[in-house]
């Protein structure tokens, strides 16, 4: 992503990363990234929390404003728990994100509704 927040910052526009990998996120040295110290597949928070959620995008988004120094990383002070203790399940047992598919998935039936209101996507070229 690193690359690509350049090309897009090249052409004017500002970019922030979200990251839950500290030391790749710093290896690929986007413009500026935000790093939450969450298990992969959490980066903008914890799944059915929308008000947290939305501090960790508008935190995201504030960073565009306050990190001007190029591969600045602002470290978030949220906790996905009391203690450390999930890390060291990740390391033993890997991956436990839930199975992702090509199909559009929800938090709540009201967003799903939004969705299909909205249409298709003008910038979903891929799919």
């Amino acid at each position: 992503m690193g690359l690509i927040a350049r090309r897009v910052e090249a052409d004017g526009i500002p970019t922030t990363s979200l990251t839950s990998a500290l030391s790749i996120t710093r290896s690929v040295n986007p413009p500026r990234a935000v790093f939450l110290d969450y298990p992969l597949g959490h980066t903008a928070g914890k799944a059915k929390d929308p008000a947290l959620q939305r501090e960790i995008v508008a935190a995201a988004l504030a960073a565009v404003d306050e990190l001007d120094q190029p591969g600045a990383v602002k470290m978030l002070p949220y906790r996905w728990s009391r203690d450390d203790d999930w890390k060291r399940e990740t390391m033993l047992n890997g991956d436990t994100r839930s199975h992702r598919s090509s199909s559009p998935e929800y938090q709540c039936e009201a967003d799903r509704a939004l969705a299909v209101a909205a249409g298709d996507c003008p910038t979903c070229v891929f799919l």
